[in-house]
């Protein structure tokens, strides 16, 4: 029996306009996308090119002005506003540049944060953070403030966060811009574990080399698909990152 692989998004024919009248502004133009569970997809471009519109769609952040998506199967514009919180919160992950951790909250706290509506109690959200945390590596950074942490170490603690829920999604927005070359290569080594566990993974970049890591790699360029190439991963691995000699000072 053959096994067939589901289109875990599915977009077509997806136009996105704002604006109205003469200030109106194309950011997507009839753009159709299909991403397979457990894929690792690369979305590249200029700036302007409407990459994160179309990572804002697929995350559920935005919609579409015309145009379908579907989300494992199932037509998101019949979804009403709980539950598309919902789905979000349950099978989205997001990591940003901009790390987003609240200043006030320890790492372990932070990354309990997307199960705190869920019907699990303190103890058992906070257990499930600590094993997250333990997962990148920062088992002995869990009740250290955001603050406390370099660049990399807080990077994990986001990438922690967006893996909680166990996701089906993990959506990665530039998510090594902000960060040293060797800290940046740590990330993506763990983004590859997890996309090797079985999570699809789409991620934009503006970066060649990260795009490396992806299985495949759509360019966007003013508002449409310019191409898109399953042949950009190289048969030669990008180089592993160097080990520091503190493992918690990355």
């Amino acid at each position: 029996m053959i096994s067939v692989i589901m289109s875990i998004v599915k977009l077509q024919n997806v136009t996105k306009v704002y604006g109205f009248g003469e200030a109106t502004t194309l950011a997507l133009d009839d753009v159709s996308l299909e991403v397979k569970k457990g894929e690792f997809v690369a979305i590249m471009g200029p700036s302007g090119s409407g990459k994160s519109t179309l990572m804002n769609i697929i995350g559920l952040l935005d919609h579409p002005t015309t145009g379908s998506y579907q989300l494992s199967g199932e037509d998101v514009s019949t979804f009403k506003d709980r539950r598309l919180a919902h789905v979000r919160r349950d099978k989205i992950g997001f990591i940003f540049q901009s790390f987003n951790l609240l200043p006030r909250l320890n790492a372990l706290e932070n990354v309990s944060l997307p199960l705190v509506y869920k019907t699990f109690d303190k103890i058992k959200r906070l257990n499930k953070a600590a094993k997250m945390l333990e997962g990148v590596d920062l088992k002995s950074r869990q009740y250290y403030m955001p603050s406390q942490l370099s660049g990399g170490q807080v990077q994990r603690v986001a990438v922690a966060r967006a893996l909680v829920n166990n996701p089906s999604i993990i959506l990665a927005d530039e998510p090594t811009g902000n960060l040293d070359t060797v800290s940046s290569a740590n990330i993506m080594k763990l983004l590859q574990e997890i996309n090797d566990g079985g999570n699809t993974i789409i991620m934009i970049t503006h970066n060649s080399e990260l795009a490396k890591y992806a299985s495949r790699v759509v360019t966007v360029v003013d508002g449409r698909i310019d191409s898109d190439d399953a042949s950009e991963k190289t048969s030669k691995k990008p180089a592993k990152a160097k080990k520091s000699k503190k493992k918690d000072e990355q």
